[in-house]
């Protein structure tokens, strides 16, 4: 009879479904922030339209459920894949918390940030090899950054230091061969 009890308890233990760890776990006043795009789902591969193979243009971005005491966004798009270490493609900040959509090739009127290519405004993916994979990291803070004309990532996300209230990611890839 035992053997029973155990082998129920099993299977209902076995039956409960994982939690979605693919989403944030802080979950800000009106739900949880998303960043998706109708080009590409999340792990999925990059149109070509949007790398150096292509156009080059920015992907339309959708975001969802910015939590209510947001005063600011900031996006953070990078490669972690190149051997030099991570290259930054794009960089925005002080977008408005109230933005749902980023259009695609938009013309961007928020502060940018200095690119890894050395100029501000949007660099597609252009790896020199294999598949890499592309971060495009959305951030709701308290506060809006005050920061000099083009800075690089790394003043960006000092500046954000403390004053993240969520954050949300989509991840994308692309294989230039």
């Amino acid at each position: 009879m035992r053997w029973w009890l155990l082998a129920m308890l099993l299977v209902i233990g076995c039956s409960r479904q994982a939690p979605d760890i693919s989403e944030p776990t802080k979950a800000p006043v009106g739900g949880i922030m998303k960043l998706s795009s109708p080009s590409f789902g999340n792990g999925g591969m990059i149109p070509a339209k949007y790398t150096c193979d292509g156009d080059e243009i920015s992907p339309e971005l959708h975001i969802s459920a910015a939590p209510e005491q947001a005063k600011s966004l900031v996006l953070i798009v990078d490669d972690p894949d190149v051997p030099m270490g991570n290259w930054v493609h794009w960089l925005l900040y002080n977008i408005p918390p109230e933005t749902t959509i980023i259009p695609e090739d938009a013309a961007i009127t928020w502060p940018e940030g200095t690119t890894s290519f050395g100029k501000t405004g949007y660099g597609g993916p252009c790896p020199p090899s294999g598949t890499h994979r592309y971060f495009f990291k959305l951030y709701a803070l308290d506060t809006s950054l005050n920061l000099p004309d083009g800075p690089v990532k790394e003043q960006i996300e000092r500046a954000m230091d403390g004053h993240i209230l969520v954050q949300a990611e989509l991840i994308g890839r692309y294989n230039k061969d």
